[in-house]
């Protein structure tokens, strides 16, 4: 019954997307309102159907019925009800499943938000847009990602989930925060996409889509932040972030996502970066593609990635697609995207969002060669090769420094041209603040060129964004901080913090491994340790071998927990501060042969900043989303007259 039922769900959801989007395109030709609002209908049907299928999983699932391939594979008796209810989305059937569920509320989300204004070409196609996703995806699902495939001979008991997902909660949040991420870039997507139909490619299509672009944006954050918590609490390296082609390929739309959200002000003031703005978008929702495609095709090995399955081509060919349409369109409108606007001077804040832009191109173009070369080196000759994580930080690390350098320059920037005497005045309490950091770090013992750099970068950086909270909030209270300029001072704080821990938490990690038996006691990084013994404890879902050791008088408890599919994961234990994390792991434990117990030491500085950054990245966001009076008008004269032209 409940492949029947599945089967249904996915089927009504694909018949009502390719329905809707005829219907639509019927309705754009006709010029009819009427049929228009017909087949802005089905997007109820679509959302309708998506969630009645994941519904029918869920109940599958917590049924343990085994005769669903889906359940069989994944599900287990012994999951718990959090657990048992995240697996719908642990594999890359119910994976895609979800992914078109939140791809239905978007879609039923925007029909709401434009509902007076289907008439509108520019809604209507978007509209076509987005149900033509719906129809790629959903179709995957009526084919080879099939959630509801039936099993023969059903077994007694599922394979249950893998053991690097069983072993965490945040299995629970960190993919949808993820997805909702990944599939909220098809909103802006679809609206630069009707704009480059219908013409309108001045600033007013900007207006639909820029706060759409913020959601995601914020969401595909909170998933990656999600995920470096999660890596950290299961690897036992004191590891967060490996340069890991997944965690690259949830990366790479975050940094074009953020050129654009920085771009999209100059265009709205100057009415420039026309061109750059609809490609930027564009890519990002392409590179979301990719990065699915990176993820389900099983082309490449990690923890992360889902098995081998058929649907990779699809990927590659539905992504491939987009591209060409992408530069298909941006060709046919090359006139209406000429820009009447020009920068004035590069030190501006026009010209420093450029040189914003052009490094995050520059980084994703480091992070993409790094993630799909050795995939395209085995297409050519079919040797595997990696590339590892020096190339990586060695690449990226100068333009990360020269991104601080340009938070800390361009919030205090004015647009068109900036004299000497108002930059002197403008920089003068950052660059103190910056000097103060470096003279900090220095006094608490930080060395290194690198590390230093980058703590006097991040103070001048943080100086340039407190001056900016300061001043609205001392015009407006806190309702200053609301809005997008405000807001994203609260973001780039958020992100300074990152990079400070980032930095410290890399160049200053002490880690070591220590053979100890009952009654040990040592000493490593100013911290005693004393190994108290070993206990177990028998669940219905694991079984858990864990380490009593005291670490300054606190007790942790690093352990090896062992499933019923046979997987095994190391747990590792951490004592945590604003100064240090602590982080124990066991390597191997006491057996008949040896009653030694190797446990792994690692003490990191500053690392609990990089989750308070993530908050604060989060909580700017969220205060960057709210409108305000002065982000709704248009204040350059020529952005204002382009977006009354097109009007």
């Amino acid at each position: 019954m409940h492949v029947i039922l599945g089967d249904l769900g996915v089927v009504l959801a694909v018949a009502a997307s390719l329905v809707g989007m005829i219907v639509l395109l019927v309705g754009i030709r006709q010029r009819s309102e009427e049929i228009l609002r017909l087949g802005a209908r089905f997007t109820w049907v679509v959302l309708g159907g998506s969630v009645f299928a994941f519904a029918i999983l869920e109940r599958a699932l917590f049924a343990n019925d085994f005769s669903v391939a889906y359940v069989a594979s994944h599900g287990s008796t012994t999951t718990p009800g959090l657990l048992k209810f995240a697996t719908a989305w642990g594999a890359l059937e119910g994976s895609i499943l979800l992914w078109g569920v939140i791809l239905g509320i978007y879609l039923v989300v925007v029909t709401v938000k434009f509902q007076s204004r289907l008439s509108d070409p520019l809604v209507s196609w978007a509209l076509v847009t987005m149900f033509g996703v719906c129809v790629f995806f959903f179709g995957l699902m009526a084919g080879p990602a099939d959630p509801f495939q039936r099993v023969a001979e059903p077994p007694l008991q599922g394979g249950g989930l893998n053991p690097l997902l069983a072993d965490n909660l945040l299995m629970a949040f960190h993919p949808p925060m993820l997805y909702a991420g990944y599939v909220g870039f098809t909103v802006p997507f679809a609206f630069a996409i009707a704009a480059l139909v219908t013409g309108r490619v001045g600033e007013g299509w900007l207006i639909e889509t820029r706060r759409w672009s913020l959601v995601a944006w914020g969401f595909l954050t909170l998933g990656i932040v999600l995920g470096a918590w999660w890596a950290y609490d299961i690897t036992g390296w004191g590891g967060y972030w490996g340069w890991d082609p997944v965690e690259n390929a949830s990366l790479l739309p975050w940094l074009t996502g953020t050129a654009y959200i920085h771009s999209v002000m100059v265009q709205e003031r100057r009415g420039m970066l026309r061109v750059w703005n609809i490609s930027l978008l564009c890519a990002t929702f392409a590179l979301t593609i990719l990065g699915t495609f990176i993820t389900r095709s099983g082309v490449i090995a990690s923890v992360h990635a889902f098995s081998v399955s058929s649907i990779g081509p699809m990927l590659l060919g539905f992504f491939a697609f987009i591209v060409a349409l992408t530069v298909g369109l941006i060709g046919w409108r090359g006139e209406r995207l000429r820009s009447p606007g020009q920068i004035d001077s590069p030190i501006s804040r026009e010209g420093s969002f450029l040189a914003n832009n052009l490094l995050f191109a520059v980084f994703a173009f480091v992070v993409l060669l790094g993630t799909v070369f050795p995939l395209i080196v085995e297409a050519f000759n079919g040797n595997r090769i990696a590339v590892g994580t020096p190339y990586f930080e060695r690449m990226t690390m100068p333009i990360g420094m020269l991104l601080l350098f340009l938070m800390a320059v361009a919030p205090v920037l004015p647009w068109r041209k900036a004299g000497t005497e108002l930059l002197r005045h403008r920089l003068q309490w950052p660059a103190w603040m910056g000097v103060g950091a470096l003279v900090l770090s220095v006094l608490v013992g930080a060395r290194g060129f690198f590390p230093l750099v980058a703590f006097g970068l991040a103070g001048f950086a943080a100086g340039a964004a407190l001056r900016q909270v300061f001043l609205a909030t001392r015009r407006n209270g806190l309702r200053g901080l609301v809005g997008r300029t405000n807001g994203g001072m609260i973001v780039h704080l958020g992100v300074i913090l990152i990079a400070v821990a980032f930095a410290a938490s890399n160049s200053y990690v002490r880690q070591a491994e220590f053979a100890l038996v009952e009654g040990d006691v040592i000493s490593f990084a100013d911290h005693e340790l004393r190994f108290i013994g070993l206990e177990d404890e028998v669940r219905t879902d694991k079984s858990i071998t864990r380490a009593v050791i005291e670490v300054d008088g606190d007790q942790l408890n690093p352990s090896i927990n062992r499933f019923p599919n046979g997987g095994q994961t190391e747990k590792p234990s951490t004592r945590s501060s604003f100064t240090e994390n602590v982080q124990l792991s066991l390597v191997k434990l006491a057996d008949s042969r040896s009653d030694t117990t190797v446990v792994k030491v690692t003490v990191q500085p500053l690392i609990t900043w990089f989750w308070t950054g993530g908050g604060l990245m989060v909580l700017g966001t969220a205060l960057s989303a709210f409108p305000t009076r002065w982000s709704r008008r248009p204040t350059d004269p020529v952005s204002a007259a382009a977006v009354s032209a097109e009007a």
